[in-house]
């Protein structure tokens, strides 16, 4: 790779209504390579009147983006996938350096999983059900309106596509705030979109700050729905603005996810994948298996096997080959995830990692295991957002439910048993908006989304769209 990376044209303005445009303030976001900790690119600030613009434009787009029939819609949901997937490399490049994704996980996700998505909904719309006849009744599914998307910077462009594309197939128009940490990846959609000819106004990205442009969106009287993904303290500060306008709000949050390893599992393949979910994007994923529940009588196997894995995990230079774990995204993710280890060596026992820094230079953090973890102690009840894994004792299948389900989060977890029709009876159990059971893969296709603080509504798939649509009845 070379030192000079390709990035994105327009990095001085924002596109609305179908347009760069200048920013109307002064303010700049500086965008950090995490494993140079120099200077990556520089984007402009948002205020509240380029949020406002935006949605002014995106309200302007609305009624002719809501009549374009279906198809001409999923053909150009189709085209833009396609030249995202023709961008596949500079954006696998471009989210290693941003976020410090390893390379081969940039490409094979970050960058490719975007492009499926967008197909999935092209196809989803071929045969949804707008319409349908209830009795006496035509019951007609029409677009919420103009929708905000507010986007983490962990899957930067995933993300950002998960909400886009249900909302544009629906027949919505946008204004996206990317993260004002890993905006990058939202400029190459957007080139992407003039490239296939999306209509002005129908998309428009506002890069800034939470408090600033975040808040705008949410308040903003001609938003009809808003759809954020991050911590649950910024989900409950978009309710609590949103509420002033009663709009539409889904929430995608935290996670503490579980990994029950029942007594019949084969403990050697069970713990082998859940430190690989574990540690995937430097475990800065909400989904992340970060408690391995485990038989006691099997949790000192269960501590080897994980100490052994964990040592074929080398830290290093996301573009180079084999690092399996990169830099966290920032220096104050990197010290916030420290001070959870340090939190845990008071609590539990260290057997793999640790708080001191592998480099003298980047936000690296070690890959970390800790044993006889209490399901009471702040490593087994918090977010901690990286490379951090916790593994915990339980003595009956039952009170293994009792711990996966005793945290304020329910967004993923897992399953392992060597019976599956025993494992899916205990995920049947589990109060969490996903499982995998005995290592089953993601579906693109199915609903994605948390119970209790991990938020409310679901992406992806039929589910996702459904969730940018307004249910209307005429009684014929």
């Amino acid at each position: 790779m070379t030192d000079s990376p390709t990035l994105p044209d327009h990095l001085d303005a924002f596109y609305v209504g179908g347009a760069w445009v200048p920013p109307s303030g002064a303010g700049t976001l500086t965008i950090v390579n995490p494993t140079t900790e120099e200077p990556l690119a520089t984007v402009p600030a948002g205020t509240a009147a380029d949020a406002d613009r935006a949605v002014a434009a995106a309200r302007a787009a609305f009624p002719g983006w809501a009549a374009t029939p279906v198809a001409e819609r999923a053909a150009l949901l189709a085209a833009l996938g396609e030249e995202l997937l023709s961008r596949r490399a500079m954006l696998a490049e471009l989210i290693a350096r941003e976020v410090g994704s390893p390379l081969k996980f940039a490409t094979g996700t970050q960058a490719g999983l975007p492009p499926v998505v967008l197909g999935s909904y092209a196809t989803l719309l071929d045969d949804f059900p707008f319409e349908e006849t209830i009795g006496n009744s035509l019951v007609v599914r029409e677009p919420v309106g103009v929708v905000a998307a507010i986007t983490p910077w962990n899957y930067p462009l995933h993300q950002v596509v998960a909400k886009v594309a249900a909302a544009l197939a629906a027949g919505c128009t946008v204004v996206l705030k990317p993260s004002e940490v890993a905006p990058l990846s939202a400029y190459v959609l957007v080139a992407a979109a003039e490239k296939v000819g999306l209509p002005a106004g129908v998309l428009n990205v506002v890069p800034g700050t939470g408090p600033v442009v975040g808040e705008a969106l949410a308040a903003h009287p001609d938003v009809d729905m808003v759809s954020f993904t991050g911590s649950v303290r910024g989900g409950r500060r978009v309710w609590e603005v949103a509420a002033g306008t009663v709009k539409k709000v889904a929430l995608e949050l935290g996670g503490k996810s579980a990994n029950v390893i029942l007594d019949d599992a084969d403990l050697a393949v069970a713990v082998k994948v859940g430190i690989a979910n574990c540690f995937v994007n430097g475990g800065q994923t909400c989904t992340a298996w970060t408690r391995m529940l485990v038989p006691a009588a099997l949790h000192d196997q269960a501590v080897e096997l994980a100490v052994a894995a964990t040592e074929k995990y080398p830290v290093g230079d996301p573009l180079a080959e084999g690092t399996k774990l990169g830099p966290l995204v920032s220096a104050a993710q990197r010290d916030r995830v420290r001070d959870y280890i340090r939190t845990g060596m008071a609590e539990a026992t260290l057997v793999a990692g640790g708080p001191d820094a592998p480099f003298d230079r980047g936000f690296f953090v070690r890959p970390t295991v800790f044993a006889d973890v209490r399901p009471d102690a702040t490593i087994a009840q918090e977010e901690i957002f990286g490379p951090v894994l916790s593994i915990l004792p339980y003595a009956t299948e039952d009170e293994a439910v009792e711990i996966a389900n005793g945290t304020p989060y329910g967004l993923s977890g897992a399953v392992f048993s060597g019976d599956q029709d025993r494992a899916v009876a205990v995920a049947r159990r589990l109060r969490t908006g996903q499982v995998m059971v005995n290592g089953g893969a993601f579906n693109p296709l199915a609903p994605f989304g948390g119970y209790k603080q991990s938020g409310n509504g679901r992406e992806l798939g039929r589910y996702g769209l459904e969730e940018f649509l307004e249910v209307k009845s005429l009684q014929l």
